[in-house]
């Protein structure tokens, strides 16, 4: 199946404009049809589907770019990939854990308030603030 410009929009959830800009950095490459209008293809939709994960997953857009480079090299740069993936994944993992503190901070800001308010409704207290 091959994909307008629109079309290709609406299957990723990007805007026209962003998809010209990835394509402008070097991420994708769209191909022209009659007309020079842009169209894309069922593996470009899986690739834009990484893209976003990887910009999702923090990696800045200059990392994905070499990534995207080093992928249009072919199989010669199998290893750099990986090991760009793997490096990739160790930041995921540390900001996993750092997320996790931050989570278990705030439930126990969040039980405090909870036991506060049935501290404070217990002893027919209202409408002090702490």
């Amino acid at each position: 199946m091959h994909y307008s410009i629109g079309q290709f929009a609406e299957a990723t959830g990007l805007s026209a404009h962003t998809l010209r800009y990835y394509e402008k950095e070097g991420l994708i490459e769209a191909r022209r049809g009659r007309g020079g209008q842009r169209y894309y293809s069922e593996a470009d939709l899986r690739w834009v589907e990484f893209i976003m994960r990887l910009k999702e997953t923090g990696m800045p857009i200059r990392k994905i770019k070499t990534y995207a480079d080093l992928r249009a090299e072919g199989e010669p740069t199998l290893a750099a990939r990986l090991q760009m993936l793997q490096a990739h994944r160790e930041h995921i993992m540390a900001e996993l854990s750092r997320w996790s503190e931050h989570l278990k901070k705030m439930d126990l800001k969040i039980e405090y308030y909870q036991e506060e308010l049935q501290r404070l409704s217990a002893a027919g207290a209202s409408g002090r603030k702490r």
